[in-house]
């Protein structure tokens, strides 16, 4: 056993996985039943000087608002048993892995800041899912799950977060840069909007090959994803207006829920014209392109509004602004004592978990049975334990890597494996780069 989860006894070291299937955690922050930590762990609660917002109304704005676009999916296309056990595996897979990165991160195996994704899965899932495997994405701090929905191999994320050679980014990356070019995963960005522009220019570059250069396998698209907040940066409005002077292959996700850290959506945001909710995929036809408000917490409706956007984009038809409402079941981040939101609203959310609600209407379809269902997740259990383990057992970066990649070295002052400054080395020569 790997001396990660040696630490503690008994139920306090390592849940067991028939009660992380059965257990429901506290704060309905994880369906598939994680402890939160260690129960010998107690962690200080920070106090906050700021004034809790009294402006908020008591009861939050329900999910499933009056949808006013013609593009809003209704859930009426029906799923094959092969896509329903895709989509089951990768939500839950991204859920678990969070709630596993909750408990590395209270036992001091993780470090810096970490958001989790727990509850917001049917995004991730609906939309990465329906994208080929040559596709780009951009995504932001909150990227983990995205990079598992894109196929990055969950070993390899885990590693990255504890910070080791073998991650995915060999530890420099850590949990809010996650990339890899072998999966199309453009980044994840510790600043908001970054990611936006990077993706504009995947998707411009997508156009160049094709139209200027002839390369008649240049079909590709973007999804760039951000959350609310984000909306009321300068970068959002620039790229909504190239995409659509370029009528680019990208699709904008904004995954709205409704917290831009401790600020409520509707008290940044105006409202749209004609409504009092500040919608924001009502700033897509401002900028000649379809917007789309989707339930983000049913990955269904999610899938079917990706699809169509995917499909347009692909043949040309321009960008696509989708609106996906939706809710993390944690704070902002593990830092975040999540003091500022009502418990009627996280209860209200909670009730309406993706996860769940995909079971269910998985087995009163009978696309799948009950034992299918459970060997999926005692698979994806076992995934997530391997990651840990091999994450754990993973060596840690030479201090030579740390200048690799990030600055041009032409003196040799950087540092060499062996500690030694690189214009020491024998083999030195005078105006190259690499650190080695």
């Amino acid at each position: 056993m790997s001396s990660v989860f040696a630490q503690g006894t008994g139920a306090q070291a390592f849940c067991s996985a028939e009660q992380r299937r059965t257990t429901h955690l506290a704060h309905g922050a994880a369906f598939t039943g994680r402890p939160l930590l260690p129960v010998h762990v107690q962690l200080p609660r920070r106090v906050r000087s700021i004034e809790k917002p009294q402006a908020i109304a008591a009861k939050p704005a329900p999910v499933e608002a009056p949808v006013k676009s013609s593009k809003v999916a209704t859930s009426k296309a029906d799923l094959s048993p092969e896509v329903a056990a895709d989509l089951y595996r990768d939500m839950f897979l991204g859920r678990e892995f969070e709630e596993m990165c909750a408990q590395m991160y209270y036992r001091g195996k993780m470090f810096g800041f970490v958001h989790l994704y727990s509850g917001q899965e049917a995004v991730s899932t609906g939309v990465i899912r329906n994208l080929r495997a040559d596709d780009y994405i951009c995504s932001t701090y909150r990227d983990h799950v995205h990079a598992l929905s894109k196929n990055v191999p969950p070993r390899e994320i885990m590693a990255e977060l504890f910070g080791k050679k073998t991650g995915i980014c060999r530890g420099q990356g850590g949990s809010m840069h996650m990339f890899s070019a072998k999966h199309n995963l453009l980044g994840g960005y510790a600043f908001i909007g970054e990611g936006i522009p990077i993706g504009l220019g995947a998707a411009f570059q997508v156009r160049y090959r094709r139209e200027v250069l002839g390369d008649e396998t240049a079909d590709q698209v973007c999804c760039s994803f951000f959350g609310d907040g984000t909306c009321n940066v300068g970068q959002f409005y620039e790229c909504l207006n190239m995409a659509s002077l370029y009528k680019l292959p990208v699709i904008f996700v904004v995954e709205n829920n409704k917290w831009a850290i401790g600020m409520y959506h509707p008290r940044a945001t105006g409202p749209s014209a004609g409504d009092d909710d500040p919608y924001i995929y009502k700033k897509g036809p401002a900028f000649g392109m379809p917007g789309v408000l989707v339930d983000g917490m049913d990955v269904r409706k999610v899938r079917e509004v990706a699809a169509e956007a995917i499909a347009r984009a692909r043949r040309g038809d321009g960008p696509t602004l989708i609106e996906a409402e939706t809710y993390r079941f944690r704070g902002h981040s593990l830092a975040d004592p999540d003091e500022l939101r009502k418990k009627e609203e996280k209860e209200h959310y909670q009730a309406r978990d993706p996860i769940p609600q995909l079971k269910k209407y998985i087995m009163e379809a009978g696309l799948l049975s009950e034992g299918q269902i459970k060997d999926i997740e005692k698979d994806v259990i076992e995934i997530v334990d391997e990651a840990v383990k091999f994450a754990d057992e993973s060596p840690k970066p030479v201090r030579g890597q740390l200048l690799e990649n990030v600055f041009a070295d032409p003196k040799g002052f950087g540092i060499a494996p062996d500690g030694r400054y690189r214009y020491e080395l024998p083999g030195f020569s005078a105006g190259t780069a690499v650190v080695s």
